[in-house]
């Protein structure tokens, strides 16, 4: 049997604000292009199918689109609920999914109820464990005194290991959860309960394979407990990373390879650092032009309308960020500040957060500092704070 290992589509996910369903539908239907060129039998998906857990109809109509395309290129589908999913509505209509190869293991009561399907040495059990909040799953797992993801994942990987030993075949457990040696890549959704939010590989003891779904980069925790990633890169600090899904082939007696297979990337991250000046003119930035774009800006002084200058050039910019060259780096706030006088403290900050206040303009801030110590006289404080404002934005 020949399973392809997924997860984390998070459909319907907004990029700093831009949409990503075209660049979803894309990354998704290309899934069923890999299952006919491999001959894929089963898709296993760990979860966070949606970004949220009311979807857009968008999002379900996208999802509707995949599910048909990958079962037109001939595998069934087993997908388990991730932290970003409802439960209930992913697993919506399962029995009557079921029938048309699409099966959907969303809750407890179904964690020992596997979908078992066959190949020509036999029977392959898939398990699904969606995603276990302790404090709401810990009583229909029966460990009333569970308060970690750890506790309730070995309840639950109990039950496989116990409707196992009654009906032994080769196993596939899917499950959504942060195991002990992983890493994370900071686009995900913490899932800690009282700071407990890790479970150890040892938990899944028992299965032939392991698909985990949650963090969003291909890892191999061991030979047979994986994580697939996420198909497209949903933030900045996933840029570098190859994107893909493990193809895992089942012999008679278990996991006979599992290998990665890279996914084409749909649109380009990149993170560019500059003068705005020189961003919107270097030919060294052509190859971003198309990308996704986050921009840190290094000009003396903070440019006006940076974003739409930017835009300019680069259509898909979605972040920027000013970076004083004139900020001491490394240096701690209280030492910036130590021996400082208030006036002084309040020009540094104009400095950094704009630019070097002309002489007028200390005079103006002194004065403002001096009438919230109640050095000045009431009467032009107002005008005084006007002035202020309006020669500092001016």
């Amino acid at each position: 049997m020949r399973i392809l290992h997924t997860s984390d589509w998070h459909i319907g996910r907004t990029f700093h604000g831009v949409d990503l369903l075209d660049d979803q539908r894309r990354a998704l239907i290309g899934l069923a292009d890999l299952v006919a060129a491999e001959s894929i039998d089963v898709v296993a998906v760990a979860g966070d199918v949606y970004d949220r857990s009311v979807p857009s109809a968008d999002a379900v109509t996208v999802y509707d689109a995949v599910l048909e395309a990958i079962r037109a290129a001939g595998a069934k589908i087993v997908v388990t609920s991730g932290n970003h999913d409802s439960p209930t509505r992913l697993g919506a209509g399962s029995g009557f999914a079921a029938a048309g190869g699409l099966y959907l293991r969303t809750s407890v009561a179904g964690i020992a109820d596997p979908v078992v399907i066959a190949d020509e040495h036999g029977e392959v059990a898939f398990y699904g464990i969606p995603y276990l909040e302790p404090d709401v799953t810990r009583a229909a797992l029966d460990v009333p005194q569970a308060r970690s993801h750890s506790e309730v994942l070995d309840a639950a990987m109990g039950r496989v290991r116990e409707h196992l030993a009654t009906q032994p075949r080769r196993s596939v457990v899917l499950a959504h959860a942060f195991v002990v040696g992983a890493v994370a890549t900071g686009s995900e959704r913490s899932i800690s309960v009282g700071g407990v939010e890790t479970v150890a590989a040892s938990t899944f003891s028992g299965a032939d394979y392991v698909a985990l779904g949650h963090l969003h980069s291909p890892q191999t925790v061991t030979e047979t407990v994986r994580y697939s990633g996420s198909p497209l890169p949903y933030s900045f600090g996933e840029r570098t990373h190859d994107k893909g899904v493990w193809i895992v082939e089942l012999d008679a007696t278990g996991v006979s390879e599992v290998r990665p297979v890279p996914l084409p990337l749909v649109r380009g991250l990149s993170r560019l650092t500059g003068t705005l000046s020189d961003l919107v003119t270097s030919p060294d930035h052509v190859g971003a032009e198309d990308h996704y774009v986050e921009a840190i800006l290094t000009d003396p002084v903070r440019p006006i309308d940076a974003m739409r200058t930017l835009r300019e050039r680069f259509p898909l910019a979605v972040h920027v960020e000013w970076q004083s060259p004139r900020v001491e780096a490394g240096i701690d706030y209280r030492d910036r500040i130590r021996g400082r006088s208030d006036s002084e403290i309040v020009a540094s900050f104009v400095t950094d957060v704009r630019s070097e206040p002309s002489a007028r303009e200390l005079l103006l801030l002194d004065s403002a500092v001096r009438a919230v110590g109640g050095d000045a006289e009431t009467g032009p404080t107002e005008l005084m704070l006007f002035d202020v404002g309006s020669e500092l934005t001016a």
